[in-house]
């Protein structure tokens, strides 16, 4: 069970500023939730498979077949910019 002591704590620590009426809200709603949690508990689950995903999955793979790319031209055709036969772009990094 949460407290409204324990939201105020929580709120310290994450350097928040509740009303008393937030600190009342967020209690409630706290609660509802470890309720919530608790029922979840309650469900019997011993005889179903853990699972990861709630639909069958497996990887679809593609023969890895080299194929040609494209020329450089065609690569810095639509470029706002380029030197040296290479993409111009703006400097981020700062030394």
């Amino acid at each position: 069970m949460i407290s409204k002591k324990d939201v105020e704590h929580v709120a310290l620590l994450a350097r928040l500023e509740f009303n008393e009426e937030e600190k009342e809200m967020f209690t409630e709603q706290l609660n509802n939730i470890l309720d919530h949690i608790s029922m979840l508990n309650k469900v019997e689950t011993d005889n179903i498979a853990p699972t990861y995903h709630v639909l069958p999955q497996k990887n679809v793979w593609r023969e890895d077949v080299v194929k040609p790319s494209l020329s450089r031209e065609d690569a810095l055709a639509n470029a706002p910019e380029q030197e040296n036969g290479c993409f111009k772009v703006l400097k981020v990094i700062e030394s």
